[in-house]
């Protein structure tokens, strides 16, 4: 378990006084033990299963009344950095529900890591403090906790990110999987958790939709606690999740103004990787990667290699996808099956034999780097040598990773020319082509319009063909691009659209 930065506000609540604050509407039995709390160690107040589930519904119930349903605190909500006890005293005058929601998330998070550290037979678990005896089901108490994640306004970071972190830990109590990390003689329903685990899980997801810094700060922690129980990452990943870090780890890659860091990098890249692990025993989790372009975005990550550590788990991500089967989980009958050859053919449409063969060279102090490296590189070359030259191409236009070489020929059209129209006589390859002269990668879009020129040259009525799918205006806007390099291709294909006889001019 990773460990919760403290509130902005923690040296006010040796402060707090809890008979003024009558509108947490506290009985006296309550106040008393949350002030024996206090001058107690947190072992000592969760020494059974009663004094433990007591305890923890009472701070359950400050957070409750503190937090409320009218927003964000006025003040505390807007302090983003420690105060010295001087500020935070006063603070605690000014805003003290503010004060007391922090205290609540981080008493909270105390009795969790207490809890996680006791030996099984204590008789004091996760299951015996947030379920109850009688049917096994998740205590109603929990609600406050997914109410402070919807704080409507700026919100409240510290008290988002604990309370995300701490229901987290709560509702993996209760997953099947996580049987042999809590008392199996506590009787759990597993059902009470999954809809409070879908909310959470919806929760992150529209966190992730967006591409700050601050929105990632707020459920990187979370979420990977939380890939470590195979029932949510089931949910994450029927969520949309994998695209969502697929998004943010190309905004991370080189040439992109990102606003993630690195630690949140190699979060993210921690979440995809653990996520590889229902590969094996979902196809739908299999097609999801395949459609969401996560091989190209660690592909794109292990290229501008930010640090060894993310290297090193991006590496990780692609080993297992590489090595990924269809064995125990199938496809529906009739739907193109994906398995590890499929992501081994995005991986070199992407170019990463190119980067593997380099990092290869290079000295690694991690053994695990190096093992990825041996591994991916005999995949990767067995693969290709099984691939035709119209393989490669067409994994590299899927890739969208376009780079000068000898796919891009006169001499590689001319002998394949006829291949784009496609099994089904789409031309969904020059589709690709015209969608990549949008790309936000100038060599792209230079690539994409040569290619576009080259197929009509060579196929017969390909300029009918490009321009009935919208090539010639889209390239023509290309034209008077500032990059040189790119008018030049663009000014060259339309003239190769336009003229009957392009040998003849050229």
């Amino acid at each position: 378990m990773s460990s919760l930065p403290p509130s902005p506000v923690a040296h006010a609540f040796s402060g707090i006084q809890w008979d003024p604050m009558v509108k947490l509407r506290l009985t006296n039995s309550e106040m008393n033990l949350l002030r024996s709390a206090e001058v107690n160690p947190i072992d000592y107040t969760l020494c059974n299963s009663e004094e433990s589930a007591t305890y923890v519904k009472v701070v359950l119930k400050v957070l409750a009344e503190a937090s409320g349903a009218s927003g964000p605190s006025s003040k505390v909500s807007h302090v983003k950095s420690l105060l010295p006890e001087e500020e935070a005293l006063q603070m605690l005058y000014t805003d003290p529900l503010g004060v007391v929601t922090h205290y609540a998330i981080t008493k909270l998070y105390d009795i969790i890591v207490c809890l996680k550290e006791k030996k099984r037979g204590s008789g004091v678990s996760m299951g015996s403090t947030f379920f109850n005896e009688s049917d096994g089901s998740l205590i109603d108490e929990w609600r406050p906790l997914l109410r402070v994640l919807h704080l409507g306004g700026s919100g409240d970071a510290f008290a988002q990110r604990g309370a995300a972190y701490c229901l987290a830990y709560i509702l993996m109590a209760g997953c099947p999987s996580q049987r042999f990390s809590t008392d199996r003689s506590i009787k759990i329903n597993h059902v009470s958790v999954e809809e409070p685990l879908q909310a959470l899980i919806s929760w992150i997801t529209s966190q992730l939709q967006s591409s700050g810094s601050s929105s990632l700060s707020l459920v990187t922690p979370t979420l990977t606690a939380l890939v470590s129980c195979p029932e949510a990452r089931i949910k994450f990943a029927n969520s949309g999740g994998i695209g969502y870090l697929s998004r943010h780890l190309r905004n991370g890659t080189k040439g992109s103004k990102s606003s993630a860091t690195v630690q949140q990098l190699y979060e993210l890249c921690f979440c995809v990787w653990a996520l590889t692990y229902e590969c094996n025993s979902s196809a739908t989790v299999r097609v999801t990667f395949a459609r969401d372009n996560a091989v190209h975005s660690l592909v794109d990550l292990v290229s501008s290699a930010p640090r060894e550590k993310v290297v090193r788990v991006a590496l990780s991500a692609l080993r297992s996808l590489a090595q990924c089967t269809a064995d125990a989980a199938p496809s529906a009958s009739g739907k193109k099956e994906v398995t590890g050859s499929t992501f081994l053919n995005e991986m070199i449409g992407c170019g990463l034999i190119k980067y593997v063969d380099q990092m290869r060279e290079r000295q690694w102090t991690d053994p695990d780097i190096v093992e990825d490296l041996d591994v991916l590189h005999k995949l990767l070359h067995d693969n290709f040598k099984e691939m035709s030259t119209w393989d490669v191409y067409l994994a590299e236009v899927q890739s969208g990773s376009l780079e000068w070489g000898f796919l891009h020929t006169e001499k590689f059209f001319k002998e394949n020319a006829q291949k784009f129209e496609g099994p089904d006589g789409d031309f969904f390859v020059v589709k690709l082509l015209v969608a990549l002269t949008t790309s936000n990668d100038e060599e792209v879009q230079a690539i994409a319009c040569y290619d576009i020129g080259e197929f009509v040259r060579h196929y017969p009525n390909g300029r009918s063909i490009a321009r009935s799918l919208g090539a010639k205006d889209i390239v023509m806007k290309l034209v008077d691009h500032q990059n040189k390099e790119l008018q030049r291709h663009a000014l060259t294909a339309v003239s190769k659209m336009m003229v009957q006889n392009w040998a003849a001019v050229h």
